[in-house]
């Protein structure tokens, strides 16, 4: 567990020594990565859907106790499946091959490559950072998904809060998300609202954290350079494209040339095209380049040993939201769902200031992180946290945790997993959130 853990209060150690013994870390191996060559995206990976179930019957996971019925979902999703962040992450290598033919310097698959690139180039020109067709389509299924496993929740006219950053592939989620809830529901109330307002809880960044996992000034950000240089050998890729080794050392940069390919390939999945770029790749080099990626991202946005939890912290105004939510649908009784959408970097440091499963895990060196923390199990494309709330006719409330809709471990006690009691939850993330907020505090100090 991570250092949060030491600073509860004593009611809620208690609690926790009577816990059964959770799943270990899982190492992500080179055959791990390389069995799907998409993970090597990280989290470019395309959203993993659940398996369908059989003759198309809802499967809303492990029976709840007897006598409960889901009545509440408290949900916070990453955008969907997007394009590559600006146009310039595929411009400016298109352009480096097309200089190159010009030249005469490409080889055969250069050429072949570079035809590749003339295909793309109007499919995502003007399309930087925009939610994709496959994102959309990931953002209704997840939603019709939840009314087909917890119909009960979703009767009649309840309402629905649905909330997003100012981002446009958010909001675009936010709008695609509540389309595959209401064809599933159509009574339900919605109000969904893009806005500055609700960004305070939903992309929370405080400087404290900040001063950590900046990545240009961080105290992790020399080590990682050089973990990088270490796992960033391109030499055999360039060669293959390009047959005039004078050429190269004038006007390519190898280095840059290879991660721009790696984005490229890694972004083909997430925006619906047939074209690939994985074949100019050996293995060994995608999960290199992948270990320096998941290096950044946890250093960035996970519990990093020398952030001292800092980054999990940033999650602290989300968290206190979920219970303040739960709260009131608890109370109100007829809020069928509270929907909130962000990034990313922000769905990492809440896994881990949940203590979910084992991304809280905390490490420091860069040889590490790959054994025990994977980007692309933590966040791929429309990764989500839900908590799906169930209560009997005594007013009971049971709640479990979703991951990516599939049910998932927290250090809270119980006999009826994945099923805990609301209460015991309720107590041990308020515990939780003060010590984040002393972190944080003290941090200023």
């Amino acid at each position: 567990m991570s250092i949060i853990h030491t600073f509860l209060t004593t009611g809620t150690m208690m609690l926790l020594l009577q816990l059964p013994v959770m799943p270990a870390a899982a190492q992500t191996s080179r055959d791990e990565v390389c069995a799907d060559v998409r993970r090597s995206g990280g989290v470019y990976l395309v959203y993993p859907e659940p398996d369908e179930p059989v003759g198309g019957q809802p499967d809303p996971g492990t029976p709840p106790p007897p006598g409960y019925e889901p009545f509440y979902v408290s949900h916070y999703g990453r955008h969907g499946s997007r394009y590559l962040i600006s146009d310039r992450d595929y411009r400016w290598v298109h352009d480096v091959l097309a200089r190159a033919d010009s030249a005469g310097a490409l080889t055969a698959l250069g050429c072949s490559v570079y035809a590749r690139m003339q295909q793309l180039m109007p499919l995502v020109e003007g399309r930087g950072g925009d939610l994709s067709a496959v994102g959309e389509r990931q953002q209704r299924g997840i939603a019709s998904r939840m009314v087909r496993n917890y119909p009960a929740a979703f009767r009649g006219s309840r309402r629905v809060s649905a909330r997003s950053t100012m981002s446009m592939r958010c909001a675009m989620s936010m709008a695609a998300f509540v389309e595959g809830l209401k064809s599933a529901a159509p009574l339900l109330q919605v109000h969904s609202e893009a806005s500055e307002k609700y960004v305070r809880y939903l992309n929370h960044h405080s400087p404290q954290a900040n001063r950590f996992t900046d990545s240009r000034h961080g105290p992790w950000v020399d080590e990682y350079h050089k973990f990088e240089s270490r796992h960033t050998r391109p030499d055999r890729l360039v060669a293959s494209l390009f047959g005039d080794s004078l050429y190269v050392v004038r006007n390519v940069s190898p280095a840059e040339l290879m991660w721009g390919f790696y984005w490229i390939a890694a972004d083909m999945q997430d925006i619906g095209c047939d074209l690939s770029f994985y074949d100019i790749f050996l293995p060994d080099e995608l999960f290199d380049l992948w270990q320096v990626v998941n290096y950044r991202f946890y250093a960035g946005n996970a519990n990093h040993a020398d952030g001292h939890g800092l980054a999990p912290a940033d999650a602290a105004p989300l968290l206190r939201n979920i219970i303040d939510s739960a709260d009131e649908a608890i109370r109100s009784g007829d809020v069928a769902a509270t929907l909130r959408f962000g990034h990313d970097g922000n769905v990492i440091p809440l896994l881990a200031l949940m203590h979910i499963e084992q991304f809280d895990v905390s490490v420091s060196r860069p040889e590490d992180v790959s054994r025990v923390w994977s980007d692309f199990k933590a966040v791929p494309m429309a990764a989500n946290v839900q908590l799906v709330f169930l209560r009997n006719g005594q007013g009971h409330v049971l709640v479990k945790v979703l991951h990516n809709e599939r049910e998932v471990h927290i250090p809270v006690a119980t006999d009826q997993w994945p099923y805990y009691d609301w209460e015991r939850v309720r107590d041990y993330y308020v515990a939780v959130l003060a010590h984040a907020e002393e972190l944080t505090a003290a941090a200023c100090r």
